[in-house]
């Protein structure tokens, strides 16, 4: 629980890329279903809760590379303005926002040792 609901620590890449997947695809299943009025009041709990643990998710990412972890508002604005897909070129800035944080955040190596918001999260372990 504490990896999706806890913005505090580091995250190490493989655990970030599992998580963040898990939760696409909960969002792209909660999308799945059909809608009606059970949908239309579960969606003010469920999307909630799985912005809140991408928050989190980005924030103890961004924090294993040791950056600050308001940082996640603007990834998190940016998938907000480019979900679930760009339909016009006013789009791409939110797009290279989201291309900036896949490379920063999904194939940059995190900080070695210890940095200000925790050790390692190898080390952790």
């Amino acid at each position: 629980m504490e990896l999706l609901f806890s913005s505090t620590g580091r995250m190490g890449r493989r655990a970030f890329l599992a998580l963040a997947a898990l939760l696409l695809s909960l969002t792209f299943a909660f999308q799945a279903l059909p809608g009606g009025p059970v949908h239309d009041w579960a969606r003010w709990i469920v999307y909630p809760a799985l912005l809140f643990s991408g928050a989190c998710l980005l924030c103890k990412r961004l924090h294993d590379r040791g950056r600050r972890g308001w940082w996640a508002g603007l990834v998190l604005w940016a998938l907000a303005m480019a979900w679930p897909s760009p339909h016009d070129a006013g789009q791409v800035p939110y797009l290279l926002i989201l291309l900036g944080a896949a490379v920063e955040l999904g194939m940059m190596p995190g900080q070695k040792g210890p940095n200000r918001f925790g050790p390692a999260p190898l080390k952790a372990a």
